[in-house]
């Protein structure tokens, strides 16, 4: 990997507001064309940037494998022509003749730490192109990535193909070492597209499925890992798919073991953009659904059966509708929701807010079908707020001229405490991220990050385009996070030229921001907690903060009763602790600073 440079960004505004401080910029080159998926903050307040890669091999050698690799959404096997295409869901021209080594695409990973450091880098390799679409963060610190592969047995790859593309998932701990791995597909195309954690710690993971029959045996349930053909049948006998493509949702337990699947779609092309967990202990997925509702499909819901299957029932708009809907912890659909005009609605995004869901993407429609606002110019942003039923609450509409992309989108809430003593939150403000592509007569803006910042209403307060000292021609967001000390990372694609992409990470530090994010001494998270939890600690000593590498503080867990039960000493702002020997209930976890400044918190044991 090719450092490129660090240095300073400008910052070209909108507005006229308070400038943002640059922390540090990186990019990051590794191929001729790198496509970059997603950026995770780690629960230690790192980041792990996922995407693909075809690593640099000289001499005809290969590189060691199993030290690890991403793939990225951008280069997604479908849909791609959004953020630049590539390879074609199901299609053979994605596909390389199998040899020796891997000569396409592998999951390549890159961890920073706070202050943009590599702390380690990692590719997993097949033996054809395999691309890492999705990434979520595991309570014990490690992260589970779910990409589709064209690839069999081989190399880091432990199973054999299913047959066509299939999805791949890969569970590592915190120093990107692989724990467990699986194959899930069938006769079909399969690619994954969203993976989130369940409160029981198991997973859901969100993909899509092409087939003219459905690969399940619903007389017997499924094998480990495989979609099956009905027995007796020949493949185009037996049950059949809703349209094109439909949305596969797959439940797992913590070690991988498939507990149910469940199928969804209408009669057209369906396609998972985003998946979140809900504070139900379900999901609430988006989806961008150029199809129809499935009347008298003879498909109905099969209940205790390991296979599911749910037609579309809300009818489409127009061309492209965004397509809501919330499955229960047990992935059931407990509802769906239609949104569209007569054009092309293109959802891309999802986000938890104090009031319900904010869902937002990108729209060619006039005022039309349910969509109370018009267009500017190209395609506008389009939000809608929901409740947790699903009803509308508002809906806006944004514009930067040509097309819009909207790759993001981070919620800002702040305590507040309820009559019963319990804190809740209150969303306090949204912030967007994405880039605008020149369609016709190019905007001096075009190709560029940009972000926008609004009120809980929708109602936009700033605007701002995020450039690098030597920008390139071609520079498109895919990614962006807020932290948790205000801080905000963006993470995209640089190239002068379309196909030689490398990745751009920015990270930014935002006055405006910083005053709406909580500020407490300690906090603890995940919590409540099964087996580890993370104090981080945000106190200063009067010398310095933790994470400086000089000042140093104990931290101490006491039962209720006040025994202690462990100590121990960082000089760390983030700290992992193991709760895995206490016993369910309540503790007191306390923090002492080197001049003796004391912070305490509440942990509760699961």
């Amino acid at each position: 990997m090719k450092r490129l440079y660090s240095s300073a960004l400008t910052l070209c505004t909108f507005l006229s507001i308070s400038a943002q401080e640059v922390v540090w910029q990186k990019d990051i080159k590794s191929s001729t064309q790198d496509f970059l998926s997603q950026m995770t903050t780690t629960i230690d307040q790192q980041y792990l940037i996922t995407g693909s890669s075809i690593p640099s091999r000289t001499s005809g050698t290969t590189p060691s494998t199993g030290s690890g690799t991403a793939l990225s959404r951008a280069s997604g096997i479908s849909s791609l022509s959004k953020a630049g295409s590539t390879l074609p869901f199901g299609s053979a021209q994605g596909k390389l003749a199998q040899g020796p080594q891997n000569n396409g695409y592998d999951f390549h990973l890159v961890k920073l730490n706070q202050q943009g450091e590599e702390v380690w880098e990692k590719y997993f390799s097949g033996q054809n192109h395999d691309f890492l679409s999705a990434t979520v963060n595991t309570q014990e610190g490690g992260f589970l990535l779910a990409g589709t592969t064209f690839s069999g047995k081989g190399l880091d790859k432990k199973e054999d193909s299913k047959g066509g593309s299939d999805i791949w998932l890969i569970r590592i701990n915190e120093f990107g070492d692989e724990l467990w791995q699986k194959t899930i597909g069938g006769a079909s195309d399969e690619e994954a597209r969203a993976v989130i954690q369940t409160t029981d710690m198991g997973f859901f993971v969100a993909g899509n499925v092409a087939f003219g029959s459905l690969p399940f045996d619903s007389a017997q349930g499924t094998e480990q890992g495989s979609l099956r053909e009905p027995q007796g049948t020949s493949g185009t006998q037996g049950t059949r798919g809703y349209g094109s493509k439909d949305v596969l949702v797959v439940r797992l337990d913590k070690n991988g073991k498939e507990l149910s699947q469940l199928v969804l779609g209408g009669k057209g092309l369906d396609e998972v953009e985003k998946m979140i967990p809900t504070k139900d202990g379900g999901a609430l997925l988006g989806v961008y659904s150029r199809s129809n509702a499935v009347e008298g499909s003879g498909m109905p819901d099969s209940g205790s059966k390991a296979i599911s299957q749910k037609p579309k029932a809300s009818g489409n708009y127009g061309e492209g509708d965004y397509w809501i809907i919330k499955l229960s912890k047990d992935g059931k659909m407990e509802w769906e929701k239609n949104f569209g005009g007569t054009g092309d609605d293109h959802l891309r995004t999802l986000a938890l807010t104090s009031t319900g869901y904010l869902i937002g993407g990108e729209s060619r429609s006039e005022r039309s079908g349910n969509k109370a606002v018009g267009i500017e110019e190209g395609t506008d942003l389009w939000l809608i707020s929901l409740d947790e039923r699903g009803e509308e609450i508002w809906q806006k509409s944004y514009n930067f001229k040509n097309r819009d992309v909207l790759m993001g989108m981070s919620v800002i809430s702040t305590p507040n405490p309820s009559r019963g003593g319990e804190s809740t939150h209150l969303t306090k403000g949204i912030l967007l991220g994405g880039y605008t592509q020149a369609e016709g007569r190019i905007e001096s803006d075009d190709e560029t990050f940009w972000m926008l910042y609004l009120d809980q209403n929708g109602n936009e307060q700033w605007r701002k385009h995020v450039k690098g000292e030597s920008k390139k021609k071609e520079e498109r967001l895919s990614d962006i996070k807020l932290n948790r000390d205000g801080s905000i990372v963006l993470a995209g694609t640089s190239a002068e030229e379309l196909g030689k992409e490398n990745w751009k990470i920015v990270k930014l530090g935002d006055k405006q921001i910083d005053q709406l994010i909580e500020k407490q001494d300690i906090k603890i998270y995940p919590n409540p907690v099964s087996e580890y939890a993370y104090v981080e600690i945000n106190m200063d000593d009067g010398s310095g903060m933790l994470g400086d590498g000089k000042t140093e503080a104990e931290i101490t867990v006491y039962d209720m009763g006040g025994r202690q039960l462990q100590s121990v000493k960082t000089k760390n702002k983030v700290t992992k602790i193991n709760t895995q020997a206490l016993i369910q209930g309540a503790y007191l976890v306390s923090v002492k600073t080197n001049d003796n400044k004391t912070a305490s918190a509440k942990l509760i044991k699961k």
